[in-house]
């Protein structure tokens, strides 16, 4: 048996490498170039250093792992996280797009976010989630 269906053999009812694990691995990375640039604090390359190498192990971890229910759970939390993130970004995006035409308010109770046209002067705005009004200037 070569070396290739060995390791097949081997990684058989293994979790393997999934988005979660890479992204520990590029975390990891970013603690050593972190560590590598705080070098002369000593605290900080130490805590760092401690950062990268609990990434990397647990990254071992999960790809040699057998219970395949836990980790695909993580991987699936993993990408919830990653969804909301991204939304996010993309919500800051489409204020940025649109920062010419419309102002953007939080409301005061249930922080929902309203888009309203600018240069309309003072207005009394409902929120449309919980009903509450509240006055801004446009």
């Amino acid at each position: 048996m070569n070396f290739r269906q060995r390791l097949a053999q081997f990684m058989y009812g293994r979790n393997g490498y999934d988005a979660f694990n890479q992204f520990l691995l590029i975390a990891s990375i970013a603690c050593i170039m972190l560590g590598m640039l705080f070098a002369r604090v000593p605290v900080l390359a130490m805590l760092f250093n401690l950062a990268e190498w609990a990434a990397l192990i647990y990254c071992l971890f999960r790809t040699f792992s057998r219970d395949l229910y836990k980790r695909q759970k993580e991987n699936a939390w993993y990408y919830a996280k990653r969804q909301a993130v991204g939304r996010w970004f993309r919500s800051l995006k489409d204020r940025w797009q649109q920062r010419k035409d419309y102002k953007f308010f939080r409301c005061p109770s249930c922080h929902a976010l309203l888009r309203v046209p600018r240069g309309k002067g003072k207005l009394v705005l409902t929120c449309r989630k919980c009903g509450n009004r509240f006055e801004r200037k446009t």
